[in-house]
């Protein structure tokens, strides 16, 4: 089968011209058959064939000439031909078409037709024509450069020199490729609203089975999967997730009949079942028994799955159940065979990454984690307080607040605002049945669209109630300045919903009682100091699961609702907040007696940047009644406070943390899909190192220290510090400012208004920061007498964060001071010494001492030291000056202690201390590129004292001013006394993170304007000097640095920009990394008629079909590699430290130990540091990026484009000098 494409008779010159321009141009060869010329175009696997007869009689004016193009070859997609550098055959007939070539498509010449316009003298030529014979010599190479996208005919100007040639033919090439980027962004956008809707469609079907409207669920899911759906413009529905969901449904009624129709409407759809589908199937069979119809279809079934190479075993093993669906696919399978028995398939425990090879953990050392701590019992008393307090949701704590006001008043407020709340909650509960039966009715009546009518009936009515009432409180007691937008109220508030509709899951189908039977175990074992060697608790909790007959039965996958889903039912809530929770406006005024109510909530509108968005504020009354009414007790979620028990260790990208209340692994925004694809994709034993440092994280216990506590609080209530950094009370009153004074000039009053709208910001900033002291200390409070524990997760590039954000080490001076390791250790012979280094280095007065010199200084300012202790607030004060006050005071109270204790050295200290990286980004740019001058300022190389990166900028940054004062530069001389460390510490921390010098201006410039004396006027003029002296001092300290940085960001770039790809990588120790980072989509509503409330309308789209944000993409890939290859270096610590039975907690890059261990801890740190680094990590990733985005062919963007991108792929930066050895 061939395509023939005619071509006219065209001047011989000009043919010679051409098929000169053809051998000096374009690849070309000889035919051995018909000595022509064959020529290879861009179009894949096509082949132009000319072939001109011998020179004609003089004076003959034209040739018969033709071309051939072969049409055996494999069909492809747009997208695909587009990546091959090929355009389909339509578009080839269309671009011959243009040029005044006809098409024939017959097999031979005999079967031509002739063209339906009338044709000139000129091109009536059509003689000669033979076929392109199937030999090897005339296949060519399929990646060569698109020089011509056809031979133009019929016109003088057709075939011009070969510069005019590949003009024309770029011109050509440029309109086909935009042609084709258009069609694949269409088609792309069709993949994002199919991909939106199936989402959306697996959450809808998963609420219709839980609530039982199963014809519900399958007359909207033929809706979707009908030829009628074209309106919605998405593409053929083939997620077979779709169809299990239904079939589960349907198999847990034992409806055989509804589930065989099922499977029969997959094949006739061209859905492949997978076993889910069949574990589905054998679970109705089972539940039917052995009847007839059971046995035919478990006998058609069976046939099936031996097709599709699935085997009743794999029903077992690649699947979560739940026991009992276990009992009725084994029941059905016996009715197959009678002498099937399942097998348990065999867990791989052990690591496979190089750098951790060597921690075998069958062998790791007892950690006796609670020693001393509590027993067996009292443990399993706290597991079931933590059970219990996931059931309820939430915690109510008492608040450490102490009202100013006079106790009648405060409690006269209460009672006024207890009634108002008692009539809410009865509008609540009636307004939401009235509202929900309107939606039922729209729900039983259109039996095509989703409604949210099913999320609504998935919890109790009173369960919506008290969401809604708690969101009344938290809008009361809101900022006035800054209130979230509505979007991410309902968001929000659909969260919340979620969360209890995934806790009353697994209560319904007892996941709560089989996590509890396992748990108790595992806590037994986790208290037993004497337990055998294994001590990883990932391990343990393996094994656990794997012994226990329900097991299988705990890890079941947590249900999830899209973003549009959730957001439609906070719409549905928040309306009925708006428009049904009223309030009397003369509340307050105890003398008036007429009531006048109206809406306690209205919104408003606020520009945020150059965007307006929608917010809902409380009224002012409301608000006044709030702050008078001072409410006693605090209420937080379950998964935002700690744990009284130790978490769930985690063991699969879906498991870990809470017992029963979902946890993130990774803190990641809804529509970054990528990421959670590439992990689902990597075999589980591959991030168990990443599971095994959360775990070790979250298994150390801490406690209250209640001391610091006391004192803290007592600041607090009193009206708060300034000087010690606790946020002032808020006046009750809400700060109300009186009215501008008359008389005032223009300028006068605009001057007064931005003096009270500073002030205003102000007031809310400190309410802001009062707030969270207020939860921090109110929270510490309710847990002073207990042990708590702090389930840990990460965000995309592996850095963790405990979950709990009011009460964590990851918090200010303050937040920190009040926490404390639960189980102490002895100090030793050298951890008297580190506390005492560890407070010096809290002041900050001796950055660039050594260590032994530290240590002394402490010795001689000890009467300071302990006046502190003894007389925080009414002595010398001594450690209010330190740049961490909070902590130093918490050190000093540990020090006397110790020194007061018989024996220093058996003294059981329970504070950490902490070892923080030298500029730790710096650190790791200078392993990397072997930088010896960078690795010598911060740290990595050994020296006599401790090198301060950000003074030796100072020093650097100071002598280039005074070289400029001295040449009479005015803005230098300004600045003489003023460069301080501060600073250019914020500029120097974040130049390796990718910060821009608009960025560093404005960080310069804000310390500039704290510094008391330096005119601000100039700020501006200055800061501007101090940013570009900063980075030429960087670039003289760090020569590889700023090379790695420019690699990483122009690979990005071009990534990004030329194959629209994300950047993607994979870290040392296996996480894979993904940047989220896409372009911003319009929204986008599947039915344009369905407007209202009522309809789930998929609005954003998820990252695997957007196009990247070239900015943002090539602007963080640098700082998130860093940030990735920090993260790896510290669960490389933390799992060795944890192979030691050391201490290990992290704050990111600095790492909080027992003083008696910090040495231990400090080689540890280095020596995995070395060893980090002892990996080929550039040349890796080099790799890496070249398996994922080189160009093999030709795509969308011109050859030298590809070229350029493969040869920076290649070019990784050179190295340095610098002995990595050195560091250990």
């Amino acid at each position: 089968m061939f395509r023939l494409l005619k071509i006219s008779s065209v001047n011989y010159s000009r043919l010679k011209t051409l098929e000169s321009y053809v051998q000096n141009s374009v690849r070309s060869r000889l035919c051995s058959h018909c000595n022509a010329l064959h020529v290879h175009t861009q179009f894949s696997y096509r082949f132009v064939h000319t072939n001109a007869v011998d020179k004609p009689p003089t004076g003959a004016k034209n040739i018969k000439a033709h071309v051939v193009v072969k049409k055996k070859r494999v069909r492809r997609t747009n997208a695909e031909m587009l990546a091959a550098g090929g355009f389909s055959s339509n578009q080839i007939k269309k671009e011959a078409l243009n040029k005044g070539a006809h098409l024939a498509t017959k097999n031979s010449p005999a079967s031509l037709k002739k063209p339906k316009s009338k044709l000139t003298a000129s091109q009536t030529n059509l003689e000669a024509l033979h076929e392109i014979p199937d030999d090897p010599d005339l296949l060519l190479e399929h990646d060569l450069q698109y020089t011509n996208s056809g031979l133009e005919t019929g016109s003088e100007s057709s075939l011009l020199g070969p510069e005019s040639e590949k003009k024309m033919s770029r011109r050509v090439l440029s309109e086909e490729l935009k042609k084709q980027q258009e069609a694949l962004i269409e088609q792309q956008e069709i993949a994002r609203r199919t991909e939106t809707v199936t989402k959306n469609l697996l959450c809808y079907l998963d609420v219709c089975v839980s609530c039982g409207f199963m014809n519900k669920g399958f007359s909207v899911l033929m809706h979707y999967t009908s030829k009628q759906n074209k309106h919605h413009k998405i593409g053929k529905l083939t997620n077979v997730a779709l169809y299990n969901t239904l079939i589960h449904g349907y198999a847990a009624m034992g409806n055989i009949r509804q589930v065989s129709e099922l499977m029969d409407i997959m094949k006739y759809s061209d859905v492949t079942p997978n076993a889910a589908s069949f574990a589905g199937c054998f679970e109705c069979a089972g539940r039917v028994g052995k009847t007839f119809q059971s046995e035919i279809q478990l006998k058609e079934w069976s046939r099936q799955m031996s097709k599709n190479n699935i085997s009743m075993q794999s029903l077992f093993s690649s699947i979560k159940l739940l026991r009992e669906q276990k009992e009725m696919i084994l029941k059905a399978c016996l009715i197959i065979d009678p002498r099937f028995e399942p097998q348990i398939p065999d867990v791989k425990y052990d690591y496979e990454c190089s750098l951790i090879k060597n921690l075998n953990p069958f062998e790791l050392a007892n950690t006796k984690r609670v020693e001393q701590v509590m027993d067996a019992a009292e443990l399993r008393e706290k597991a079931t307080k933590q059970l219990k307090l996931e059931k309820a949701g939430s915690v109510t704590v008492r608040s450490v607040e102490i009202s100013s006001q006079p106790p009648e008043a405060t409690n006269f407020y209460r009672a006024k605002l207890t009634d108002l709340q008692s009539k809410w909650k009865e509008v609540l509960e009636k307004s939401f049945f009235r509202n929900l039966q309107a939606l039922k009715h729209v729900h039983y009546n259109n039996s095509k669209g989703m409604t949210v009518y099913p999320f609504l009936k998935v919890l109790n009515p009173d369960e919506y109630v008290n969401i809604m009432f708690k969101e009344v409180r938290k809008l009361a007691e809101g900022s006035e300045t800054f209130s979230p937008s509505m979007h991410l109220l309902f968001k929000s508030v659909g969260e919340q919903v979620l969360s209890r509709y995934q806790v009353h899951t697994k209560l319904k189908t007892g996941v709560v009682e089989n996590t509890e039977k396992v748990y108790n175990k595992y806590c037994e074992w986790f208290a037993d100091n004497e337990s055998a060697q294994v001590s990883n608790t990932r391990i343990k909790w393996q094994q656990l699961l794997a012994e226990h007959e329900d097991g299988s039965s705990v890890h079941v996958v947590d249900k999830t609702w899209s973003q549009p889903i959730l957001i439609d039912i906070g719409k549905f809530l928040y309306n009925i907040i708006m428009q049904d929770i009223l309030l009397d406006v003369h509340l307050l005024n105890e003398s008036s007696k007429q009531g006048q109510e109206i809406p306690a909530f209205y919104s408003c509108f606020r520009f945020s940047g150059k965007i307006i968005r929608e917010e809902i504020k409380p009224h002012p009354v409301l608000a006044k009644l709030f702050r008078l009414a001072a409410l006693e007790t605090l209420e937080f979620p379950t998964s935002l406070v700690p744990m009284v028990s130790p978490p769930l260790p985690w063991t699969s990208i879906q498991h870990g943390g809470h017992l029963i209340t979902s946890t993130e692994l990774v803190r990641l925004p809804h529509q970054a899909v990528t990421q959670w694809e590439r992990m689902e994709a990597s075999p589980v034993h591959q991030l168990y190192p990443s599971f095994d440092a959360l775990n070790q994280l979250g298994s150390i216990p801490w406690k209250i220290n209640e001391p610091m506590l006391d004192l803290v609080t007592e600041v607090f209530v009193s009206g708060g510090s300034a000087e010690l950094d606790i946020p002032q009370s808020p006046p009750v009153d809400g700060g109300t400012s009186d009215p501008l004074p008359s008389g005032q000039a223009k300028e006068e009053k605009m001057d007064t208004f931005k003096q009270r709208l500073a002030l205003r910001r102000h007031r809310a900033e400190q309410y802001s920061m009062w707030c969270d002291t207020l939860y921090r200390l109110s929270l510490a409070n309710h847990y002073r007498k207990e042990v708590f524990w702090l389930p840990h997760n990460m965000d995309f590039r592996g850095r963790v964060y405990p979950c709990p954000p009011h009460l964590s080490h990851l918090g200010n001076d303050m937040a920190r001071s009040i926490l404390c390791f639960a189980k102490g250790e002895p100090l030793g012979k050298k951890g008297l010494d580190w506390l005492k280094i560890h407070v010096i280095n809290l002041t900050g007065l001796k950055k660039r001492d050594a260590v032994a010199d530290r240590l002394r200084y402490a010795n001689d300012i000890m009467s300071d030291i302990l006046d502190s202790a003894d007389n925080p607030l009414n002595g010398r004060r001594w450690w209010v000056k330190s740049d961490e006050p909070w902590q130093t005071l918490a050190g000093c109270k540990e020090i006397a202690n110790a020194i007061r204790s018989p024996n220093p050295e058996e003294y059981v200290c329970y504070m950490p201390i902490h070892q923080d990286g030298s500029c730790n980004g710096l650190q790791h740019y200078a392993a990397l590129g072997r930088d010896a001058a960078g690795a010598l300022s911060v740290n990595l190389a050994p020296a006599e004292t401790p090198q301060d990166v950000y003074s030796c900028v100072v020093t650097l940054v100071e002598n280039c001013r005074a070289r400029d004062a001295a040449n009479g530069l005015k803005i230098a001389q300004v600045l003489d006394g003023f460069i301080k460390r501060k600073v250019i510490k914020q500029t120097v921390m974040t130049t390796v993170y990718g910060v821009t010098r608009f960025g560093a201006r404005l960080q310069i410039a804000k310390q500039l304007k704290d510094i008391d004396g330096f005119p601000k006027d100039l700020v501006f003029q200055a800061s501007q000097y101090l940013v570009a002296k900063t980075f030429e001092s960087l670039g003289e300290m760090f020569t590889s640095t700023k090379e790695i940085q420019d690699w990483l960001t122009d690979s990005a770039r071009m990534i990004s920009h030329i194959r629209g790809k994300k950047v993607e990588w994979v870290t040392p120790l296996g996480l894979p990394v993904v940047q989220p980072y896409i372009r911003d989509n319009v929204t986008t509503i599947v039915n344009p008629k369905a407007t209202n409330l009522k309809y789930i309308q998929p609005k954003q789209a998820m990252d695997s079909h957007g196009r990247p944000n070239v900015m943002k993409q090539k602007n963080a890939f640098p700082p998130n590699f860093i940030h990735s290859l920090d993260s790896s270096h510290m669960m490389l610590t933390s799992l060795h430290c944890e192979q030691k039975g050391i201490s290990f907690v992290s704050v990111h890059d600095c790492f909080w130990t027992h003083p008696s261990t910090v040495d231990a801890m400090n080689l540890i740190c280095r020596q995995q540091f070395v060893a980090l680094h002892s990996q080929p990590i550039l040349e890796d990733l080099s790799k890496s990026l070249l398996k994922n985005f080189s160009y093999d062919d030709i795509g969308w963007a011109l050859p030298e484009d590809n070229e350029k991108l493969n040869s920076l792929l290649r070019s990784v930066p050179s190295k340095g000098e610098f002995d990595l050895s050195k560091r250990q």
